[in-house]
């Protein structure tokens, strides 16, 4: 008896290594959609610098939100996702940890007002199309305690942010929020039309990641430290004068846009270069920390009923992958 329980489990240690090192040799999925940080990956992808780190890695390109519904379903290993939407996926149980910082939005993320309206004030008893429990709506909120007000002082229209163009233009609303593409969408589609606010005025409102579930990460970091060696490799070839225009029209391929329409959307985001982004994985309070960032965002979330209870912000981030760089 006791040597067929030893066989047994025997075997079921062999199966379990068995699946493990299956599990290991796949690629690690990574979902990314149309945010200019994010966009950055297809040049690593198209010049063949993952092939060359020897990381094994499959990029699927979604809509954003849909792109966390499947890394929460356990379809992707890792996802591209605000700092504030990775506490918003894992009150859900479906936990992530941030260990690379792409960028911060410096001026994409904006609310833009219908013709006729000319600042924050003027948004006092109307209504604002945004996507409601987003980071649209937390944009939203410091814009009205920026001048004074609350949200008490505007009625919200829950849109999906892929449709703020459109609503702005029917007159339903009396401003949207939205970032690029939309919000720059709007403004070209609704003839005096104003930006009123954006996430310039408040920079570290909004840091944009790539997270990994925990389990990847914890099994492939020498992985995903790869990844992020092919990052900062993307990052130097958009910021080098001689390379930029390559990389600009690169991602200006992947979303379907002009190299010289999409020049002027990535001015918007401030992507971050390694010791710009250390930087902001320091312990503190405030925009000026990821830590901070996100401890306002989770409180934004719990004051707008997303979720019910305060994540643990420290379990969420790591940065032992950005120290090793």
């Amino acid at each position: 008896m006791k040597l067929s329980i030893r066989k047994y489990l025997a075997a079921m240690v062999a199966a379990f290594l068995l699946t493990g090192a299956a599990n290991a040799a796949d690629p690690i999925r990574i979902g990314y959609s149309d945010w200019p940080g994010w966009v950055a990956w297809e040049v690593g992808i198209e010049k063949g610098w993952f092939k060359e780190a020897g990381v094994d890695v499959k990029f699927e390109w979604f809509d954003y939100v849909a792109s966390m519904d499947a890394f929460a379903a356990g379809k992707l290993d890792a996802v591209c996702m605000t700092n504030g939407d990775t506490l918003v996926t894992g009150s859900t149980g479906a936990k992530s940890v941030m260990f690379l910082m792409n960028d911060y939005s410096n001026g994409n993320d904006m609310v833009v007002g219908a013709p006729g309206i000319k600042s924050i004030k003027d948004l006092k008893g109307k209504k604002v199309g945004v996507e409601i429990g987003f980071v649209g709506h937390l944009i939203l909120l410091n814009a009205l305690k920026d001048n004074g007000m609350s949200e008490k002082d505007v009625e919200l229209v829950n849109v999906p942010t892929n449709e703020t163009p459109q609503v702005l233009a029917s007159g339903q609303v009396a401003a949207i929020v939205a970032w690029q593409p939309n919000s720059g969408q709007a403004l070209k589609l609704v003839p005096g039309s104003k930006k009123l606010y954006s996430s310039a005025d408040k920079p570290g409102l909004i840091y944009d990641m790539l997270a990994a579930s925990p389990q990847s990460y914890s099994a492939r970091k020498a992985d995903y430290l790869k990844i992020a060696k092919v990052w900062y490799r993307i990052v130097d070839y958009i910021q080098n004068p001689k390379t930029h225009d390559d990389a600009i029209k690169i991602m200006a391929s992947r979303v379907g846009l002009k190299p010289e329409q999409y020049e002027e959307i990535v001015k918007g985001t401030k992507i971050l270069t390694l010791p710009e982004a250390k930087k902001f994985f320091k312990k503190g309070d405030g925009f000026a920390s990821l830590y901070g960032s996100s401890r306002i965002s989770d409180d934004f979330n719990v004051a707008n009923k997303v979720y019910k209870k305060p994540e643990k912000i420290e379990s969420y981030i790591d940065s032992s992958v950005m120290n090793k760089l």
